[in-house]
């Protein structure tokens, strides 16, 4: 970190290179002594931060061996320039150091930096491999670098990758959980990749993230990225030894490696983690069976009204449970029962959630026959068939 407060007191006096996405650099960073070198890694750089815009299969600056280890780290890149309170680039991108590390590749360090009334404000710290390649670079994430002495195991589909030592009857209870899930998705033959990191701070510093402002005082966290058949799973959630796994959060891993989080609907996606897996250690049944004794013990309740108010009749906040999530796992298992699973996949992509819920609504009636009108009643007949 002693590099980045460097070069905030010093940025004032940076040369940038180019206007707005252009990386912005300074003499105190020692670049490659080849002047031609030097052009050709800061071109790669800059083409690699415009492209981190794209969609990441569409970014020919990732250095393919490690496509989906990078994608991770350009998630958590994408759209860092913006501040609502000033302009949408506000923050610019500033080179922070450079090491080479062999004949082949380097180590970069850059910093997104925003000035406001002659002060510096720092967004986030980023490292990156650069990979010489043709007549130019390309870039991967410091994972798989971070991550050389760890051990690995397969079982099945699953690589797991961890320090030094992992529960053995845990990996192998999830990878038959997974290849279940990826038979009901119809996603089989996909591999994946797990990384146990021990927490938030760390799991950041494997994938490349020296500091993001987003995170701040954040202690636990999973990330996710994928390529193809591929997913890419890093943990920083105390659990380096892998002695449990949650199959409500394993549900939605699943799913995000199928359908594209920018159509998923959260609380139909929550009703069927309630339903294939529980919720905070609690079966289906005990959560129904909470929700029936707490929340649809009074009669007279109209579901259209409760509807998107996400009241918690959990036994905390942490410990949540929604009546939104309880209902649509009740109309996901009708669907499942009526139409097979091909319609709830339809379901739960019918578009994020929003206070209007006419996506929501739109397909509902189109795959049940519920609609507005009729919801109450019909949520009302589910909620006394179950049992």
């Amino acid at each position: 970190m002693k590099n980045i407060f460097t070069i905030l007191f010093a940025v004032l006096s940076f040369s940038a290179i180019g206007q707005n996405n252009t990386i912005n650099v300074s003499k105190i960073v020692q670049m490659p002594k080849d002047s031609i070198e030097t052009k050709k890694l800061t071109l790669s750089l800059n083409n690699l931060l415009i492209a981190k815009e794209k969609p990441n299969e569409e970014n020919t600056n990732v250095w393919a061996k490690e496509n989906i280890e990078t994608y991770i780290l350009l998630d958590e890149m994408n759209g860092i320039e913006k501040n609502g309170k000033f302009n949408e680039d506000f923050f610019k991108p500033y080179l922070t150091n450079v090491v080479k590390l062999n004949d082949f590749e380097y180590y970069i360090q850059l910093s997104y930096i925003g000035i406001n009334e002659n002060s510096p404000m720092l967004r986030a710290s980023f490292e990156l491999i650069a990979h010489k390649e043709n007549d130019g670079f390309k870039f991967s994430s410091t994972l798989i670098r971070n991550a050389s002495s760890w051990e690995t195991m397969k079982v099945d589909n699953c690589i797991f990758h961890y320090k030094s030592a992992i529960n053995t009857t845990t990996a192998k209870n999830y990878a038959k959980a997974v290849a279940a899930f990826d038979r009901k998705l119809n996603a089989s033959n996909s591999q994946t990749d797990i990384y146990f990191g021990a927490d938030m701070p760390e799991l950041l510093k494997m994938i490349g993230v020296e500091y993001k402002l987003d995170y701040n005082g954040k202690a636990m966290s999973t990330f996710s990225s994928k390529s193809e058949n591929r997913l890419l799973i890093v943990k920083g959630n105390n659990e380096t030894k892998f002695d449990t796994f949650d199959l409500h959060d394993l549900w939605h891993e699943r799913l995000k490696n199928v359908v594209s989080s920018k159509i998923i609907n959260k609380p139909i996606d929550e009703g069927c983690a309630y339903l294939y897996g529980g919720s905070w250690g609690m079966s289906w049944n005990t959560i129904f069976k909470t929700f029936k004794l707490k929340v649809a013990n009074d009669k007279q309740k109209n579901w259209l009204e409760v509807y998107g108010k996400m009241d918690n009749f959990g036994e905390s906040k942490e410990k949540h449970l929604m009546a939104e999530y309880v209902i649509n796992a009740l109309i996901v298992q009708k669907i499942e029962k009526e139409k097979g699973f091909k319609s709830v996949l339809e379901f739960v992509s019918c578009g994020k959630y929003n206070k209007e819920n006419e996506n929501y609504f739109q397909s509902l009636e189109k795959l049940t026959g519920i609609n507005k009108a009729n919801f109450n009643e019909k949520v009302w007949e589910l909620i006394n068939k179950e049992k």
